[in-house]
């Protein structure tokens, strides 16, 4: 059965979809991973989680066109049937037992179906699986820390702050990003990076105020609130860049706050995670000393 209706709503989404293809630019059904110009739809899925909010999505937009004729259908008729020229003699019914019954027991019926999925998305979403990997993310004003707590083996954490114009221009020029991976005020200095197939648990807390940790291509959005670690989880399924905000206002730079993941194979994550011990580890060893240094 639930296959039956992820398949309806899937045809009859793409035959909506069809339609305004004409009337819509390509890029509006484009943006994985980051946001395109003209863009309507959701951001393309690159996890379960995103893939099922993606079918949820389409489902109810079938459900609201269905209702959304059938009330513009029955207004028309209404409106032919019972004109005072059609109907010059106006009933007096002031009741109907069985319209009653029929107009509250059919759109629970509605609601019904859509809980039954919508139960299970959040069941998806809040039931963390065994996890191949922990990252703890920090929202701070205004960027975000990444922390890799490691088993075995010493911990590392780094800052992801936004590149403005001029360093994102640096970066591109010199090779160090794709200009297509590096959109204005989502690029940042250092990326979070994830191996692709792994189940992610992702712990959030804020370090000031409150501030919402959001990956669309994830189908991820949670509070990061001082005082309180929440968690969440994502397995990203093809590698790429991933791009997202905080998407609670938070102050003065609320809306320079990108957040950054970068899905690589495991091989390369390998290789990413030995380097960044080294080099956030030496970093952390230098701002120490700084810091003793000037008490």
């Amino acid at each position: 059965m639930r296959f039956l209706s992820r398949t309806l709503a899937t045809v009859a989404a793409a035959a909506l979809a069809v339609g305004a293809a004409s009337l819509l630019p390509e890029s509006a059904f484009a943006g994985t991973g980051m946001p395109s110009d003209w863009q309507i739809n959701l951001q393309g899925a690159a996890t379960p989680v995103m893939e099922y909010i993606h079918w949820f999505h389409d489902w109810l937009n079938v459900i609201i066109f269905i209702i959304s004729l059938f009330v513009l259908g029955l207004l028309i008729y209404v409106a032919w049937k019972f004109n005072e020229k059609a109907n010059p003699v106006p009933s007096k019914t002031t009741h109907h037992a069985l319209l009653e019954v029929a107009w509250t027991v059919i759109p629970v019926l509605i609601l019904v179906v859509i809980a039954i999925p919508s139960f299970r998305l959040l069941k998806l979403q809040l039931e963390i699986p065994q996890a191949d990997l922990t990252v703890k993310v920090t929202g701070k004003q205004w960027y975000w820390s990444y922390e890799y707590p490691q088993d075995g083996g010493a911990a590392f954490g780094f800052d992801s702050l936004m590149l403005d114009e001029k360093q994102r221009a640096e970066a591109i020029s010199s090779n160090k990003i794709a200009a297509a991976e590096a959109p204005r005020l989502l690029a940042v200095d250092n990326e979070a990076v994830v191996p692709v197939g792994k189940i992610v648990r992702i712990q959030v807390t804020g370090a000031d105020v409150i501030h919402k940790f959001t990956v669309p291509s994830f189908g991820i959005k949670i509070d990061a609130i001082p005082g309180r670690l929440n968690e969440t989880w994502f397995k990203a399924e093809r590698e790429g860049i991933y791009y997202g905000q905080c998407s609670f206002i938070c102050g003065q730079n609320h809306a320079f706050m990108p957040i950054a993941f970068r899905v690589v194979s495991a091989e390369r994550y390998a290789a990413w995670l030995a380097e960044s011990k080294q080099k956030f580890a030496n970093a952390g060893d230098a701002t120490n000393k700084v810091a003793a240094s000037a008490q």
